[in-house]
Order: structure tokens, then C-alpha cells, then sequence
């Protein structure tokens, strides 16, 4: 069964890329840490693309290697033939961007995990499974790793699979430049040339630059070289050409490279070159998978390419599907990709899966990021209302189980060492920044002034910020309270961070089917797109379709919507869900005081213990989640009724 369309085989690292642009490596300050490793990145790639992959490596049995593991399972990258090595550490590469030509660049390498790559680490079944293998010229540079490669090849023509070399030349890596030349791509050698025509008959696609074919054939006569790798293999040849887009060759070489078959470019800036090829070879294998012939793959694999050099990070860097169809349809607006507005809204709405994981499609929260309820009960002290905190999260923990779609809000001042434990947990955390019952809204000072110190979060971490708000208000207190958000949500969005937003307007008027619905347009038109949305408990169908329909005009891959408490009964909180049920895009609760005002108030003066507060918290919960997983199969088979 051909379950899997590409099986890239190689190397598996980390790169830890520097923030600062324009700079010397020496003076980087500090680092993002992205998935890297060309085969890795072309797998996530096409994935992105709506491939099935999978990744044949190596990876260390530490926290690099569990990050790559995890990386790839965010990605629908397969892992099956990738393989914990117990005795060695995940390869590093260390890079920056010193300006369009320059990215310092440092293989930390040294019997790395990847290398190691054996013939016995080559299933010659879960081969079969594929349509194709892909491998790039890294892993033919040591008798090992080549061994394990031309394994693969071998069973890959046994079975009937298509198969492909990305040439990606490093010098440094075949040892033949210095650990300083890490950036180099070309120093020759007829020792790689050599190499490198003893393999190319193994395959049906060869892809490299100007240069890599310089290697590959032995000659710097891109021509000249094109023409003796083509006395060694039958393969289709594309040639990346830079800024002159690519061309490819099914049969003989001809005179000029401008004969070859072409495919659409796209006038984009370039920003960091790094990655820009793997981009471009994600592109290249949709169409070539596809058979969707030259002028449709070049055009894919230039797309990719351009979204590639326009953006910090290589796999980040690359579109899904729907982006790349997308910009296709569109086109370029402006040349700087990363700073279309548009564009990058539709990267990451598509794409934001793959930072925090996990499957929110219900999502049943216990809220406990209450800070001023909880301070104004008699017995609170700060000490205990950070064990009463922890008592939550034990509480949400037992419900959850092993089970997905749960979650918890829980803030970082009482909350602390509550908010640091969940991390990892399987839970989803969303984490409070408005001051407690602020109207205009104001931030928790902890934030800083320009919210600087998001960058310290965990990455799993959501911004939940509720803004008390209303259509009616002024147009000061309107524009003062976008603007508080907007400034939030831009910096969650330069550190990678979902952002929720919660808005109760019947704190400050009167409210019908229409008031909530017209916040939301008021908060798109500012240029605000949350990931989430929390919303009071509508009361009429009529007011969850409007609000539904505002979402969806704006922003058809948001989230969804949870509906908050406000301390409501638990039969009234029923009957809301109930009615919110009715709407997929509503995609759960997060309820607080319903599940522990009375037991806070309890414990707080001793009146019951630690056992007895996590089991009744625990209970409530359970029995929200009931309801509303009730509500939900209520709701579809009423909608199955009304279709019959």
C-alpha cells in the first residue's frame, strides 16, 4: 500500500538562527531555534504542501532530538524511519544573515547522530510503502551513510519508486573546507566529483544550483558540467539559476541554459538565502509527484523559493497549500513577502499548528486566571493563593487523563508555579495580561511598556486578554482600547504566540443579537485577528450566527470560539451550551468561578482540605465537560434531522 508519497533520507539537526540581521555571528545576541537539515526541511515541506512524508535519519536520545521528533509529528512529517541513537548528539547548525549574500554559518557536526545513518536503519517495507525517495549528496560523502543510501536507492528500484538527489553541496561537510567556510558552496574536488557520477545513474530528478552541477560534472562550465552528468544518468536535470529563476532538461543538453523548460518567476527582495533550496525542492516534488509538468512544478518551486528567501528560518519559512495557491492566484503585491500584511495572515493562520501542536478542535477549559476575585477572599494570602492554584491545575490535570481537548487559563502572577507545571502536560494554556477589571483596558505591568517581555514565554503559552467593551463606547475609549490590543496582539505575533481575545460587553450596556458581532467587526477593521475568540454566553441562536458570520467574513481560519462563565449556575450554563452547540466554529467553554468559587472561598478559611478541593473542582469540571460533549452530540443530531 503506497501510503507515503516522499521518504527524504539524511540529515536532522537543529538550527539555532540569529535574531539579529545585519550583523557578524560573533555579535549575535540572540537565537531562534527552528528544525533544519535539508532532507528534514524538505519533508516539512511538501508536507506543507499536502504530501504525505516521511524522514529516514538519525537524531540524539536528548532534548535537540526530542524537539525534532516532536517538530516533525507538528508538521505530519512521518517517523517511523527515524531512529533514537542512544550514543550520539543531534547535530547544530549555528547561522545569521549578514545581508543578501552573507549568512555565517557553523556545522556543529562531529559524529553526529545523523551520520551514523546505517544499512540496517533501511526497511526495505516502509520503502515499499512510498512513491518516491529523495536523498541529498551529504549522506554520499561517508561509507557509512552512502551505504545506507544506496540501500535505499537499490530497494527503491525494486519497488517501482521514483527517485531523486538534491546535489546541496557543502564543502565544509565533505570535508574539503575548513569549520570557519561553513557558508562556502563550491570549493572543487575531484574526490566528490568522482563520487558523486559513480551515483547519478541510481536516479530519475537531480536538482542543484550552478554550482552543484560544477561538482557534480567536474567542470565550471555549467554546460560543459550539465552535459557529462547527463553521460551518467538518464535523469531529468533542473538547474537553479539565482534570481533567473530555473530550467530543466529532460534530454540532451542544449547550447544555451535558456533553452531549457522554464516555469513562472516571481520579482520578490531577498532577504536570507538560507533554506531558499529546500524550499524550492518542496515546490519542485508537488509538481513532479504530481505530473503536473515543467512550467506548473518550476512555477511551484519558484513560489516556494521566493517565500523561502523572503522570511527568517527555512522550514518556517515555507507556505502550505492554501498559501501557495493562494499567492498563485493573487500575486506579488509587495516585493518584501514578510511584510505583506495579507499574506502573512494567511501563513500563519495556516501554518501556526506546527508551534504549539496539539488538537483543539474541542476544548473544554478550566479557568483559573482570576486574580482580584480570588485576593478579595477572606484567608487569601499571595502563598495561598498560589497553592490553590496548583490545586486547579491538579484538579484539570485529573480530568484530562490521557485524553485530548483540554485546557486551562491560569496567569503568571498568583498562578506561577501552577502556569510552569502545566507546561507539557497536553494541556492548553492560555495566560491572562489585562489588569484585572480595567476599563479602558490596561495591561499587567509585568508586560512592559511594548510588551517586550513576551519574548520569556513558553511558546505554548496563548495571550488571553479580556477588554470590557461595548459598540456605544465613546470614540476615545474605543480608540484607546484597539490600540491597547492591537499593541498586544503585533507582539504576540512577533514572538509566535496564539493570541485570544475575550470581550464582555454587557459589563458596560445593554446588549442584543447584534452587539457582539459588531465588536468583532470593530476589532478586524482595526487590524486585529485573534486566533481565539472568548464571548459571553449568547442568549439567542440568532446572536451566535451573527457573531459566527462576523468571524468567518474576516478570517475563515481563525480558531473558534469558547464560551466564558461569568459565574453563572451550572443549569444556566447548560442551557448556553445548549445553544452555542448549534455552531461548530464554537469549539467549547472556559469556565471558572462555576467550578471553584465555593471551594476557593472554603479552603481559603480551612474548611475543607487539599483532597477534598481538587476532588469537588475535579467533579465540576467533569460534569462542564459532560454537558457540553452532550450538547455538541445533541446539536448534531438535531442538524442530521434537519437534513434528512
Amino acid at each position: 500500500m503506497k501510503d507515503i508519497d516522499v521518504i527524504t533520507i539524511g540529515r536532522a539537526g537543529v538550527d539555532l538562527y540569529g535574531a539579529q540581521i545585519g550583523g557578524r555571528l560573533e555579535d549575535m545576541g540572540s537565537f531562534d531555534k527552528y528544525i533544519g537539515g535539508s532532507p528534514t526541511n524538505i519533508a516539512c515541506g511538501t508536507a506543507r504542501l499536502g504530501l504525505k512524508t516521511a524522514l529516514i535519519s538519525r537524531v540524539g536520545d536528548e532534548h535537540m532530538g526530542r524537539f525534532i521528533l516532536e517538530q516533525l509529528g507538528r508538521e505530519g512529517v512521518c517517523t517511523d524511519g527515524v531512529v533514537t541513537d542512544p550514543d550520539r548528539l543531534t547535530a547544530l547548525v549555528i547561522l545569521g544573515i549578514r545581508d543578501q549574500e552573507q549568512f555565517p554559518l557553523i556545522f556543529y557536526r562531529e559524529n553526529c547522530a545523523d551520520m551514523a545513518l546505517c544499512e540496517d536503519d533501511i526497511d526495505e517495507a516502509f520503502i515499499q510503502r512510498a512513491r518516491a525517495v529523495v536523498v541529498t549528496g551529504t549522506h554520499l560523502s561517508h561509507p557509512r551513510t552512502e551505504a545506507a543510501v544506496i540501500k535505499a536507492l537499490d530497494l527503491a528500484r525494486k519497488h517501482g519508486l521514483r527517485t531523486a538527489l538534491d546535489i546541496d553541496y557543502r564543502p565544509n561537510l565533505w570535508g574539503v573546507a575548513g569549520h570557519g567556510d561553513g557558508e562556502s558552496r563550491f570549493v572543487e574536488s575531484a574526490q566528490v566529483t568522482g563520487k558523486l557520477l559513480s551515483t547519478l545513474h541510481h536516479f530519475d530528478l537531480i536538482v542543484g544550483t550552478e554550482e552543484e552541477f560544477h561538482i557534480a560534472g567536474g567542470s565550471t562550465d555549467t554546460l560543459a558540467a550539465l552535459r557529462r552528468v547527463r553521460e551518467n544518468s538518464a535523469a531529468a536535470l533542473v538547474c537553479k539559476r539565482g534570481a533567473l529563476g530555473a530550467v530543466a532538461f529532460d534530454g540532451a543538453v542544449p547550447d544555451s541554459l535558456d533553452d531549457g523548460e522554464t516555469g513562472e518567476g516571481f520579482p520578490i527582495e531577498v532577504f536570507n538565502v538560507l533554506g531558499a533550496g529546500d524550499g524550492f525542492f518542496s515546490g519542485l516534488l508537488k509538481g513532479w509527484i504530481e505530473d503536473a509538468g515543467w512550467p506548473t512544478t518550476l512555477k511551484y518551486a519558484n513560489a516556494c523559493g521566493a517565500f523561502a528567501v523572503s522570511r527568517h528560518g527555512c522550514t518556517p519559512a515555507y507556505p502550505s497549500l492554501e498559501e501557495l495557491e493562494f499567492f498563485l492566484e493573487r500575486g506579488v503585491v509587495r516585493k518584501d513577502l514578510r511584510n505583506d500584511a495579507t499574506l502573512e495572515q494567511v501563513h500563519w493562520s495556516t501554518t501556526r499548528h506546527t508551534h504549539t501542536g496539539g488538537d483543539w478542535s474541542t476544548m473544554r477549559v478550566f479557568a483559573f486566571d482570576h486574580r482580584l476575585q480570588l485576593e478579595e477572599m477572606p484567608g487569601y494570602t499571595p502563598e495561598k493563593g498560589a497553592a490553590f492554584k496548583e490545586l486547579c491545575l491538579d484538579a484539570a490535570l485529573r480530568v484530562k487523563g490521557n485524553d485530548n481537548g483540554y485546557g486551562i487559563l491560569c496567569d503568571n502572577r498568583i498562578g506561577r508555579t501552577a502556569l510552569h507545571r502545566a507546561s507539557g502536560t497536553g494541556l492548553w494554556i492560555g495566560r491572562p495580561t489585562e489588569w484585572p477589571g480595567s476599563r479602558p483596558l490596561t495591561l499587567e505591568p509585568e508586560l512592559g511598556l511594548d510588551c517586550g517581555t513576551l519574548q520569556e514565554w513558553a511558546r505554548e503559552n496563548v495571550i488571553k486578554v479580556l477588554c470590557f467593551c461595548h459598540p456605544d463606547d465613546d470614540a476615545e475609549t474605543r480608540a484607546a482600547q484597539e490600540a491597547t490590543v492591537k499593541r498586544l496582539y503585533e507582539a504576540g505575533r512577533r514572538n509566535n504566540l496564539e493570541f485570544l481575545l475575550e470581550v464582555i460587553p454587557s459589563k458596560a450596556g445593554p446588549v442584543d443579537d447584534d452587539t457582539t458581532a459588531t465588536l468583532i467587526r470593530q476589532f478586524y477593521a482595526a487590524g486585529v485577528y485573534p486566533d481565539w475568540w472568548k464571548l459571553e454566553p449568547l442568549k439567542t441562536d440568532a446572536a451566535w450566527a451573527k457573531a459566527v458570520a462576523a468571524i468567518k467574513e474576516h478570517d475563515r481560519h481563525t480558531r473558534g470560539i469558547v464560551v466564558l462563565g461569568l459565574d453563572t449556575p451550572e443549569a444556566e450554563l447548560g442551557e448556553s451550551f445548549a445553544v452555542a452547540a448549534r455552531h461548530p466554529l464554537v469549539k467549547g467553554f472556559a469556565v471558572g468561578r462555576t467550578i471553584f468559587g465555593d471551594v476557593a472561598r472554603a479552603w481559603m478559611t480551612d474548611k475543607i482540605d487539599d483532597t477534598r478541593a481538587v476532588s469537588q473542582m475535579a467533579e465540576r469540571f467533569s460534569r462542564l465537560c459532560q454537558v457540553w460533549d452532550a450538547a455538541r452530540v445533541d446539536a448534531a443530531a438535531e442538524k442530521m434531522g434537519e437534513d434528512a
